[in-house]
């Protein structure tokens, strides 16, 4: 197994690492709210404080962004300027930042993705009895395509935050150690404070969290940890009240000045409107994650047999990724915004990669190989995407869509182009779509039934490694 998550983590650090010459936007290296959290951990790092008002006024991002920023940050009454965007990622990079430049923090997250890479396969491995083999190429494929390999590099807290939920599920998943414990808080916590938007998959983990200790050490050391999370809780409130003056990063936003904070879900938000992004965020012509990586549509088989079967652990890897699912789907502005696609899945993405793996483990070999072939799509739409973005063609932000990959341009024809309006064109296709999903997964919930009797469904999490290996299948 060591092998196996060293050579993901090599896969994920040197996508990652290739990735950083291609461009963000055609005025900058780093672009959108990226140069926010490196001018703050450029203030952290010289300064020791949030304050980006000096590194605005001596128009630090000339190192990274070559035209003038966008004003994001509403000045206080004192002059200082507190970037609306949490702090514990801006506090990460801080150090690499201040020695070597922007390129130093994005080095950084190109080894912090290379960790998730290995925790990836580890947890696979260990909490879910996958064979190393598949394991480490299930999430090296992964790492090398869109979108991991993509925020691999990107100045956002996307991959930080995959991995704290990495480690939030490694700990709830194993032994139930006063270690692992600690582990499962702080990587718990660790996820507002790297952005507001993971509270609710915090909230998750944190609940199945306080169902396993209920259910093997009682109800005290229920309430201790309740209590901690409480604490928690209320010095994140108190600190963004005395830094932020609001009850979110967002206060300090130029933008959210007038319509207020939570505007940031939007001013009049039409849910109904947004559900169509359950099925937009896998399969959308453009934006969908299973564009550029088919071999995300067996997420769905995946998922149904997860749920059938119900081994051990299961709801640490389910509840978690549907949080995430619903926040990128509801909460989310959009989910075609200034970025890349998948931006708001990363988070979540690589517990459905273990989801996959264990799924594959004992699939046919036909499943294997139609896997692998589509697997290989994406592998080469991040060959295109960096190609061109190297030859300055495409960027992040802008013009993904038209890169030089005519195994991209021949699949997404057949997605539907959700984000371009709602003719009876993106609705046949939604049809079919949904048809087939409903029958994949139910085709799928059928055939793992069987094995969901074998292995004491209902379970939240395995009490041993060495138990994983033998019933977690």
């Amino acid at each position: 197994m060591a092998a196996g998550m060293i050579a993901a983590f090599l896969v994920a650090l040197v996508v990652g690492v290739l990735g950083i010459d291609v461009r963000a936007t055609i005025g900058g290296r780093a672009a959108v709210d990226e140069p926010q959290y490196l001018l703050t951990a450029l203030s952290l790092a010289e300064d020791g404080d949030l304050d980006i008002s000096d590194e605005l006024y001596d128009r630090r991002w000339r190192a990274f962004h070559d035209r003038n920023l966008p004003v994001q940050t509403q000045p206080k009454a004192d002059g200082s300027a507190i970037s609306p965007h949490d702090p514990l990622l801006p506090i990460l990079i801080a150090a690499p930042m201040g020695l070597w430049g922007f390129e130093g923090a994005k080095a950084t997250l190109c080894v912090i993705a290379g960790l998730a890479a290995a925790l990836t396969v580890w947890v696979a491995v260990r909490r879910f009895g996958v064979r190393p083999a598949l394991a480490t190429a299930v999430v090296s494929v992964a790492f090398a395509s869109p979108p991991l390999g993509i925020y691999a590099q990107q100045v956002y807290p996307e991959m930080p935050a995959a991995l704290a939920t990495l480690v939030a599920v490694a700990a709830l998943t194993g032994s139930w150690t006063w270690r692992a414990r600690i582990a499962f808080v702080l990587a718990v916590v660790a996820l507002p404070w790297l952005s507001v938007k993971y509270a609710p998959a915090a909230v998750t983990l944190a609940l199945v969290g306080l169902y396993r200790l209920w259910r093997s050490r009682g109800r005290l050391a229920v309430f201790t940890l309740l209590t901690v999370f409480a604490g928690m809780g209320v010095a994140y409130l108190v600190v963004h009240q005395l830094i932020w003056d609001g009850w979110t990063v967002y206060a300090s936003g130029d933008f959210f000045q007038e319509p207020g904070e939570f505007a940031v879900v939007g001013t009049d938000p039409n849910y109904l409107g947004r559900s169509d992004r359950l099925a937009a965020l896998l399969i959308d012509r453009n934006w969908g994650i299973a564009a550029w990586q088919p071999a995300y549509l067996l997420v769905i088989p995946a998922v149904a047999a997860l749920l059938a079967a119900r081994p051990r652990g299961w709801a640490g890897l389910i509840l978690p990724a549907a949080a995430g699912w619903f926040v990128a789907t509801f909460v989310a502005l959009t989910m075609s915004g200034f970025w890349s696609p998948g931006r708001q899945l990363v988070v979540i993405l690589p517990l459905l990669l273990v989801v996959i793996a264990w799924w594959l483990q004992t699939a046919p070999p036909g499943v294997l190989v139609s896997g692998a072939a589509l697997g290989f799509v994406g592998v080469v739409a991040m060959g295109a995407l960096l190609i061109d973005g190297w030859d300055r063609r495409i960027t992040w932000v802008f013009g993904f869509d038209k890169v030089d990959d005519p195994l991209y341009d021949g699949w997404k024809v057949f997605l539907p182009p959700y984000q371009e309006g709602a003719g009876a064109e993106i609705w046949v296709r939604h049809g079919i779509w949904m048809v087939v999903i409903a029958a994949v997964a139910a085709l799928a919930c059928r055939a793992a039934r069987p094995r969901g009797e074998a292995v004491g469904s209902g379970s939240v999490a395995e009490p041993s490694d060495v138990e994983v290996g033998s019933q977690a299948r």
